[in-house]
């Protein structure tokens, strides 16, 4: 191989080296995610001492990308953002190791060509300081330019090196609570996630078809990355029969979650062992005292209900509550009125609870609202609760018809109260349709 020869492939390699080691200093330019950031006081005050330290009128914090320089900070650059890539000034200091200094910028044959020196700037000295990462990259430089020629003292120089070693702190604080942030919001989603599973795993699915009954339910969530404890289902019995239920347990989160669980099943047992309503909360009390025997008490509120079909196509509703909001009967008519279980004590607390019992009729056209203390107790704009009084009122001036038009309401409401509705809200509505008129009567009319 002859000399000229292998000059060339010394000449290719190097360029091949040089090529490699940019490619990975733009892709560590990249990761800090620094270019094209607002302005930051820390990195103008850096400047600003660099300027000082050198009694010099100009200083930078200079970050170098592909084919530009551009400023985080620059002081005594009055609208200057970034500058072009200049190989003779701003670029050599990436592959430099230490400080970089001209003293003379325009009898340097380094930088007599430069733009900035040639150019309105007229700048005879530069100093320069690289901001180095861990890993050896060389992100860029805190810059000192000044229009007159100089020679700096050791201690300007060290000086300037520390405050670019303080840039790379800085840029690694930054890029730690980047991360630290991206994690929490990884946490926090992943939570989300969760919460959302398992929160479908506490109510059903979807409602089963009740015969002559259209039913909806609907659950607002107060918190996404937090499992609530409020709970609803709607089941046949053996005996053609139809039971329901909605409440709430105290509490949030993974006991409230196992809380509600065990409820829930203990509802759905309870009914095929024994439909009658109060029979049905007494069982679920003894469960929740024998299973949390010696723990913290775990307790709930619970409204249970049984639907019995009428030959007229009305249902009569047995109902039994548990310290639980009074149940809502929108009636045919438009008007609202309480089906009140008032007197019904909490589930699992007390030693012997009282269980409230009362019937009433869902005729064609009525429909009834179960909800849990969620909707009553969010705030209105005035910052008052809404209460009872004031979802009566709501539901009575909108005329709700039918369990979907009657949530619809309700999720109006939601989106009325906004940041109000603070608590978790289990919903369940239950109405017959209104009787129509069969075509044959219609043609002889």
């Amino acid at each position: 191989m002859t000399g000229v020869e292998d000059a060339f492939l010394h000449d290719v390699e190097a360029a091949t080296a040089a090529a490699t080691d940019e490619r990975r200093r733009l892709a560590a330019v990249s990761r800090y995610d620094i270019l094209d950031t607002p302005s930051d006081g820390t990195f103008d005050k850096i400047a600003s001492l660099a300027a000082r330290i050198f009694d010099a009128p100009m200083a930078t914090v200079a970050i170098v990308d592909s084919d530009r320089v551009w400023f985080k900070a620059a002081h005594g650059l009055r609208d200057v953002a970034e500058i072009a890539r200049d190989p003779d000034l701003s670029a050599p200091v990436i592959p430099h190791q230490g400080p970089y200094v001209v003293t003379d910028a325009l009898d340097d044959p380094r930088t007599a060509g430069s733009s900035l020196v040639r150019g309105e700037l007229g700048v005879r000295f530069y100093a320069a300081a690289p901001i180095t990462t861990a890993d050896g990259h060389r992100l860029g430089s805190v810059n000192v330019l000044d229009t007159r020629p100089r020679r700096p003292t050791e201690d300007q120089l060290a000086g300037l090196q520390e405050l670019a070693a303080l840039v790379m702190d800085q840029l690694e604080l930054r890029l730690a609570a980047q991360h630290t942030v991206a994690a929490e919001r990884e946490r926090r989603a992943d939570a989300e996630r969760l919460a959302r599973t398992l929160q479908r795993t506490l109510l059903p699915p979807a409602l089963p078809t009740v015969p002559g009954l259209r039913a909806a339910a609907a659950y607002h969530t107060a918190s996404v990355d937090e499992v609530g404890g409020d709970f609803y289902d709607l089941f046949p019995l053996d005996d053609g029969r139809w039971a329901f239920f909605l409440g709430d347990v105290c509490g949030k989160g993974a006991a409230a979650a196992a809380l509600t669980s065990l409820t829930r099943y203990t509802l759905r047992a309870a009914a095929i062992y024994d439909p009658d309503p109060c029979t049905a909360l007494a069982n679920l009390d003894t469960v929740l005292k024998g299973e949390y025997q010696g723990d913290t008490p775990r307790f709930c509120t619970a409204v249970f209900g049984v639907l019995d079909a009428e030959p007229d196509g009305s249902f009569t509703v047995t109902l039994a509550g548990g310290g639980h909001p009074p149940t809502l009967a929108v009636r045919a008519d438009g008007t609202v009125e309480p089906v009140s279980t008032a007197g019904g004590q909490l589930i699992g607390l007390l030693p012997d609870p009282h269980f409230v019992q009362t019937t009433t009729r869902l005729a064609p056209g009525d429909a009834l609202l179960l909800y849990t203390d969620g909707l009553i107790e969010a705030r209105t704009a005035d910052g008052s609760m809404l209460g009872e009084e004031g979802l009566t009122r709501h539901l009575a001036t909108r005329a709700a018809r039918g369990a979907e038009d009657l949530l619809a309401t309700v999720h109006g409401l939601f989106t009325d109260l906004g940041t109000g509705v603070s608590d978790d809200t289990a919903l369940l509505a239950l109405s017959v349709p209104p009787c129509s008129i069969p075509q044959s009567a219609q043609e002889n009319r």
